[in-house]
């Protein structure tokens, strides 16, 4: 695990962006191709709209494949949608091709859209193994991450799969990978940044564990690695 730590938030988004470049080359050279999951939220909107402007010559964005890593089950073209956002931000400006977006589809029921884009990812893969490049995450100031929540059923999924969360207080349905599928991935980098994300950032690399508490403690890859990448504020509370 590497921890990156910047002064401003500007900074953090230039770190990220230049690392998710150099996996991207990197997997293209070797495998011909990249497969990258996104994550929803403010904070990897102004990543998005980065790459997607000074970044856009730097790779060949024809080779590489969208995918992500949770979705909230409304409409498509609802502004809480991440592939909404994410198109709006990256994929459109990129003019990135139709075939290339691997998007979840909310027109289904929960469990059929998590059932759906299960095999989707596994189609794609097809006889392989499953593992993504590179996985991007957030940090929720309750720390969950993606759409695995304190406390919530799919934390005790073992599967490498995608499945459906109900979170009570909202009343909504979330579509999620699970944290076994996204251990799989070769290269997983959380994107934390403010003040409120301080005490998350702390309990989950400095705690003691407790997954159900604290999901993002659950990312922890036997075989890859992951990179935080976090303004000074998102490490204020870190003892190193």
């Amino acid at each position: 695990m590497k921890i990156n730590v910047n002064q401003t938030i500007e900074e953090v988004i230039i770190a990220i962006a230049d690392y998710i470049i150099t996996i991207g080359q990197n997997a293209i050279d070797t495998r011909g191709f990249f497969n990258i999951v996104l994550s929803g939220g403010k904070s990897p909107e102004l990543l998005y709209r980065k790459l997607s402007s000074k970044y856009k010559d730097k790779v060949n964005w024809q080779k590489v494949n969208f995918f992500f890593g949770d979705e909230r089950h409304v409409p498509s073209n609802d502004p809480e949608n991440n592939a909404n956002m994410a198109e709006r931000t990256l994929l459109d400006p990129l003019k990135i091709a139709k075939s290339q977006i691997f998007s979840i589809n909310t027109s289904l029921s929960p469990n059929e859209s998590a059932e759906n884009y299960t095999k989707n990812i596994a189609d794609h893969f097809k006889d392989q193994h499953v593992r993504f490049d590179l996985i991007i995450l957030g940090l929720g100031s309750n720390a969950h991450t993606a759409s695995l929540f304190p406390y919530t059923p799919v934390l005790l999924d073992k599967s490498a799969s995608v499945q459906t969360v109900f979170l009570q207080e909202q009343k909504v349905y979330r579509i999620t990978m699970t944290a076994t599928l996204i251990n799989q991935a070769r290269h997983i980098a959380f994107l934390v940044f403010g003040k409120d994300k301080a005490e998350a950032v702390k309990q989950v690399l400095e705690g003691e564990f407790d997954g159900a508490k604290y999901p993002a403690q659950l990312i922890a890859p036997e075989h890859g690695e992951i990179h935080w990448f976090l303004d000074e504020n998102a490490a204020s509370a870190l003892k190193t």
